[in-house]
């Protein structure tokens, strides 16, 4: 029987490849899943995407289940208690702008109707097929990326360095950076709406 090809990324680590072959590159589309790639993605800065993923339990009880609405009215003593917490990052700018990010969040909402309809907007609404041979040799950034991440720090958003927003692009579906050879490429690409 023959080895399933995946992107070389993942590679030995059960916790990556499972992430890899279940949520990696899937279109998202609902507000709650792109509120917590974002959260994710923002702690990861500086960071590797493992660490972030052994922790994303823990971050999901911290952070009330990534409820936006609970977290943009998060006090000053909840934040205490986030810095306090050893199962997250506990890095008080990310704790502080996990806060922001949830109100700006919610501003957008209210001016676009929904997050998932202003991000996807950037893309036109349809996941971008990049050609990748080697993931070594993906882009950390696009033009689009760029733009999303300027856009984003002009409505508040906070650690959304082009790098992390392209990040998110690839973790959300809106770019399919699998490898071409990887086994995933082709079923993500059906999933595009």
């Amino acid at each position: 029987m023959s080895e399933v090809k995946r992107c070389g990324w993942c590679v030995g680590d059960s916790l990556y490849e499972d992430y890899h072959d279940h949520e990696w590159g899937v279109p998202l589309y609902d507000d709650d899943s792109l509120f917590e790639f974002l959260v994710l993605e923002t702690f990861q800065a500086g960071l590797s995407w493992i660490t972030i993923l052994r922790k994303r339990e823990n971050f999901r009880a911290a952070f009330d289940h990534f409820d936006y609405k609970k977290i943009a009215e998060y006090s000053e003593d909840k934040i205490q208690e986030l810095l306090l917490n050893a199962g997250i990052i506990r890095n008080k700018l990310k704790v502080r702008a996990t806060v922001t990010n949830a109100q700006a969040f919610i501003k957008i909402q209210e001016e676009f109707g929904s997050f998932s309809k202003y991000i996807w907007n950037f893309v036109d609404h349809t996941p971008i097929q990049n050609t990748i041979l080697d993931y070594k040799k993906a882009p950390a950034t696009t033009k689009i990326s760029d733009k999303l991440s300027k856009d984003l720090k002009k409505r508040g958003f906070k650690f959304v360095g082009s790098i992390v927003v392209y990040a998110h692009m690839q973790a959300t579906g809106m770019v399919n950076d699998h490898e071409d050879d990887c086994f995933r490429n082709k079923e993500v690409k059906a999933l595009q709406k």
